[in-house]
């Protein structure tokens, strides 16, 4: 991952974790990753803020942290489309893992995580909030936003069921038949629900796995 990061643009991450020593390690873990860790924070407050400055492409923030928690700081960076967040969880907080997707959090990791648990949460990060992105761009009121997200993750897990594409696979696959048709991601993601993943995906699918 980390050739494949280097070899691409690095994507750039803000941490916030109150003990120094767990910091430290996601730091290390990140960096030899091959991802750029562009500010480090011990609060939520300080968090939020360095987030406003830095503009990076990915927050990581710990549930448990002083003058502002994760989930509240969460919420301020997600709420205003800073960047996508990852939530730092110990197994004890499991029962907050829903508050956290509430607050916009993108993906979670329960403490203690290995390296390999930390690069599928960011990329699954991403992947969400640069959906989210192209949803919101198409659809202006939030109660039609809701619904169309609602509508696309149907239609995106019965492609990933009936033809193997990965969650990504799927909604480019929506999204550029959405272009080539002249259509909104919704209502193609209407028609694969009413055509039960008819042939019309199945042609495709091979084109989106290549592309990806």
């Amino acid at each position: 991952m980390a050739e494949t990061q280097a070899g691409a643009e690095r994507r750039r991450v803000l941490i916030a974790e109150d003990e120094a020593l767990i910091r430290l390690d996601l730091a290390e873990m990140l960096v030899e990753e091959g991802y750029d860790v562009v500010g480090e924070a011990g609060d939520g407050e300080a968090a939020v803020r360095m987030a406003e400055e830095l503009k990076p492409d990915l927050v990581i923030l710990d549930i448990k942290m002083p003058i502002m928690d994760g989930l509240a700081a969460a919420e301020r960076i997600a709420g205003g489309r800073i960047a996508p967040v990852i939530i730092l969880t110990a197994f004890s907080q499991r029962d907050l893992v829903e508050r956290a997707r509430a607050a916009g959090a993108m993906a979670y990791l329960v403490k203690p995580f290995q390296k390999s648990d930390l690069v599928p949460a960011i990329e699954v990060a991403l992947s969400r909030y640069s959906e989210i992105a192209a949803l919101e761009s198409e659809v202006a009121g939030l109660t039609d936003r809701l619904e169309t997200r609602k509508v696309v993750e149907r239609a995106k897990g019965a492609l990933m069921t009936t033809y193997g594409m990965t969650e990504p696979q799927s909604f480019k696959w929506i999204q550029r038949t959405a272009m080539d048709h002249r259509m909104t991601m919704r209502e193609v993601a209407e028609r694969i629900l009413a055509e039960g993943t008819g042939q019309t995906p199945a042609a495709g699918a091979g084109e989106t796995t290549g592309a990806s």
